[in-house]
Parts: C-alpha cells; structure tokens; sequence
C-alpha cells in the first residue's frame, strides 16, 4: 500500500476515533429521541469509515506521480485558505449577525477557493445552500439560531 494514501486516510480515522472516544459517556439515545452522544458518535464512525475508504479502496485510472509537499501547498493553497477563512467567518458572523447572513459567507468564500468557479456561481451555490439551511435547521429543526441578529 502507498503511504501517501496511508497518510491520507490516518487523519480522519484518528479524528473519528477520538470524536467516538470522547463521546462515550454521553447516552446515545435512539434515532428518534437522540442523546447528546449520538451525533459525534455517528460522525466518529462516519470518519473512520471514509479514512477506511480512502485507505483500501483502489485508485482507478490514476497515475503514481507523487509531488512533493511544497508543489502540493501550493497548488492548493487558495483552497484551504478559503475553506478556513470561510468557517472563521462563519463563527464570527453567526454570532452577530444571524444563521443567514453567517451560512451564505460560509459558502460563497468557501466556495471561491476552486479556481474553476466564478462569482455567479459561487452566488448562487450560497443562496441554495442557505435556502436548505434555514429550512432543515431553523424550520424542520427548530434550532435556536436566529435567522438574523441585528
């Protein structure tokens, strides 16, 4: 096996055995009446099974060219960059201004670390991913995060 794809796969397995780890002395609770453990649970899981994935499941079609980290950084830098500063943001804004406001910079500086997407695009992933948002967690949850706090 690649250590490379070994590397890959180790963060989210580490991550998800210590997200199950953590919440073992929380009550799971059942699907319909869940307990403050079931979530990270369920994530911890999640992360190991997708490290698993990652790990064993064969690259189809793909070359063995490996680059090194510096090349790696900097090609996706932008990305990361974006990604981090958009849930920054997201804390930040959620705070003060509301879920709205917070999820759709979330998305749309989140999502202007692809090089590929223009400014329309970007726009409009926002507003459909804030439109689900507030229907599943401010309606169909009924989470106590204000739509706006102004």
């Amino acid at each position: 096996m690649d250590r490379h794809r070994l590397y890959s796969a180790a963060l989210p397995i580490i991550l998800g055995m210590g997200a199950v780890y953590n919440s073992k002395d929380y009550t799971l609770g059942t699907l319909s009446n869940m307990g403050p453990g079931y979530y990270p649970t369920l994530l911890g899981y999640l992360l190991i099974g997708l490290g698993l994935l990652v790990a064993f499941v064969p690259e189809a079609g793909r070359k063995n060219d490996h680059k090194p980290l510096r090349e790696i950084i900097t090609v996706h830098l932008r990305a990361w960059a974006a990604v981090a500063g958009g849930l920054i943001l997201f804390i930040v804004l959620g705070q003060y201004t509301g879920l709205v406001i917070a999820t759709f910079t979330l998305i749309f500086v989140a999502a202007l670390g692809d090089r590929k997407n223009s400014l329309k695009a970007c726009f409009w992933l926002a507003v459909g991913v804030v439109v689900f948002a507030v229907a599943v967690f401010h309606y169909g949850m009924q989470m106590q995060f204000p739509l706006f706090n102004f």
